[in-house]
């Protein structure tokens, strides 16, 4: 389920495993350079020239990155492309191809609007990317961007889905994109997504459909794991983690998402602390929960003293993604 083999040669992995395809920083414009205003129309624009123009204003803008892309080029080259209708992989080189003044116009148009409402661009366009695949995003469900989606493409853990009847759960799914890259990586097991929003829910269920794994993915709403049943060979858990001082300091982009996806109270473990004491009884003997902390690694190690996590390697490091066994975890429950 990565992008296909072409697209990635063409591309620079970002260190989010956000999604789509991620332009080279060199490549970048000078500061210098001039750049034609907005508004300025041109009758035949390059796509290089007007990437160039939309990136030199958001970076002038202040807007926030973070949600789908790391720096200004990416976020522009999304914006162009998608507002166009052309492929997120085309050449932002390739002279042949311009844009004219009416496309421009749809151009801006969209550009403004990122910068006036400071909403990130993947609820703009109701779409975001992880790991290749698109899902379906609005203000429901926080953006597709976890790191586990990078350790479940990498093979890390294969070993702990072994047969056609290993269940996998994911819990806190969102917008379901975890459970359907779950779904995509081990074609022989079932997936249980749990989450405590309806309304998250519903785009979830949009997004199974979407990609035609209503048979293999059951949706659930569940207020930690009331709703699992039996036990499970994996859980996937990207909870809400952010401390609330962090949260006090998200830039307007990030606020912008649903607060119940991201507050994890005082110290960012509101959550973990019930999961991690109950998620035993949910795992088989050798099975495993693959949790994801963000930045929180000091609050987890005090919260958990005893606990030695395996921690995953992801883009973002390796204290972000702990990878805890049944064992591990039986003397918390």
């Amino acid at each position: 389920f990565q992008a296909e083999d072409g697209i990635r040669d063409k591309l620079v992995t970002g260190v989010q495993t956000c999604a789509l395809p991620i332009y080279a920083q060199e490549h970048l414009p000078s500061r210098a350079r001039s750049i034609e205003p907005a508004r300025a129309g041109i009758a035949r624009m390059t796509l290089r020239e007007l990437v160039d123009r939309c990136c030199a204003q958001l970076e002038a803008a202040g807007v926030a990155f973070g949600q789908g892309t790391t720096h200004a080029l990416d976020e522009a080259a999304w914006l162009v492309l998608w507002r166009l209708g052309w492929p997120l992989d085309s050449d932002l080189d390739d002279t042949s191809l311009t844009v004219s003044l009416e496309q421009q116009a749809q151009v801006t148009a969209l550009l403004e609007e990122r910068i006036r409402t400071r909403k990130p661009l993947a609820y703009l366009t109701g779409e975001a990317w992880l790991q290749g695949v698109a899902f379906e995003v609005d203000e429901r469900v926080i953006i597709p961007r976890s790191l586990i989606a990078e350790v479940l493409a990498d093979g890390y853990l294969d070993d702990y889905v072994p047969d056609p009847t290993a269940r996998v759960m994911d819990l806190c799914t969102g917008n379901g994109s975890l459970a359907v890259l779950a779904a995509m990586a081990w074609p022989q097991a079932s997936v249980h997504g749990l989450d405590l929003s309806a309304a998250a829910l519903e785009v979830a269920q949009r997004n199974v459909n979407r990609h035609d794994l209503s048979t293999r993915i059951t949706l659930a709403l569940s207020d930690g794991f009331a709703a699992a049943h039996g036990r499970y060979d994996l859980i996937l858990c990207n909870p809400p983690y952010v401390n609330q001082r962090s949260m006090e300091a998200l830039p307007h982009e990030f606020r912008a998402e649903p607060a119940l996806a991201l507050a994890g109270g005082d110290d960012g473990m509101d959550f973990i602390r019930p999961c991690l004491h109950q998620a035993a009884q949910w795992l088989t003997p050798e099975g495993a929960l693959v949790l994801e902390i963000g930045h929180e690694i000091e609050h987890f190690e005090r919260a958990f003293p005893h606990l030695t996590p395996w921690w995953l390697d992801t883009s973002a490091g390796n204290t972000q993604v702990a990878l805890l066994r049944a064992a591990d975890l039986a003397g918390l429950s």
